[in-house]
């Protein structure tokens, strides 16, 4: 196999996004109605799994709460029962409930107006708020605001680890920065030229998974999504199935990941 060692990291992003954005189509992510239930979503998915935070979810949406004006005028003993399902629920009572309060103290309780504030400056405010830290921060500025920035996780660090385009070392803004470098010229690909006989199961989809957004905005939302698939199926953590990945030709010379 010809070895891609001369792949610069840019190049090996670009390639990976164009052979899975053809190989699997859109991901139809994040699965929400509205911008405030992706919010919601990625508070009470931190250490947890989407099947819990779904449970919450229909929760809160079964209880009429999954709304600003929900949130801020349901107790906490309420709350915490709600969201109960999504793990450490105390914790993620709170947060939604801080969420509300910064919202109604910094943009008088509007979401259009958060999401109108520029990207650097609303991350900033993210950021200050207690138990949000990049990842979420940046989930809630790409899938809820429609804002031009990449979401780094588990799966994106462990793909582009193992096909050499970032070390250990690397923190979260210098691969979020190597991503959206890379894929800033890229449009959007909406054709898949060659479907798999075994597509890896998407999501149908949402309101907020087909809203209007930028063409970057929309390659970082299928790229970050693209990533979850490989790291589900494929470049697991124990185990990784190489042979099988669509990104298997990509990878550098020399021994398959362990």
């Amino acid at each position: 196999m010809k070895s891609t060692r001369t792949l610069s990291p840019e190049a090996m992003v670009r390639g990976m996004y164009r052979k899975l954005a053809r190989s699997w189509g859109r991901q139809h992510w994040w699965p929400a109605e509205t911008p405030f239930e992706v919010l919601v979503g990625a508070i009470l998915t931190q250490n947890t799994s989407w099947a819990n935070v779904e449970r919450a979810i229909a929760s809160l949406r079964g209880a009429e709460v999954l709304s600003v004006a929900g949130i801020r005028a349901v107790t906490m003993a309420r709350l915490q029962e709600l969201v109960h399902s999504s793990g450490y629920y105390r914790q993620k009572a709170q947060r939604l409930k801080d969420f509300v309060s910064f919202l109604d103290q910094k943009h008088a309780g509007s979401l259009e107006t958060m999401f109108a504030t520029p990207t650097d400056e609303l991350r900033a405010e993210l950021l200050s708020l207690k138990g949000i830290g990049p990842e979420t921060a940046d989930a809630i500025l790409l899938y809820a605001g429609n804002h031009e920035i990449f979401v780094v996780d588990a799966y994106t660090r462990r793909v582009l680890e193992r096909h050499g385009a970032v070390d250990g070392r690397a923190d979260y803004d210098q691969v979020r920065t190597l991503v959206q470098r890379a894929l800033q010229s890229e449009r959007p690909l909406v054709s898949v030229k060659s479907m798999p006989p075994k597509r890896v199961p998407i999501h149908g989809p949402s309101a907020m998974s087909a809203a209007r957004r930028s063409p970057v905005s929309q390659v970082y939302n299928e790229m970050h999504g693209l990533f979850v698939q490989v790291g589900k199926h494929y470049c697991l953590k124990q185990g990784p199935r190489c042979e099988a990945c669509p990104l298997r030709t990509l990878l550098p010379a020399g021994p398959l990941p362990l």
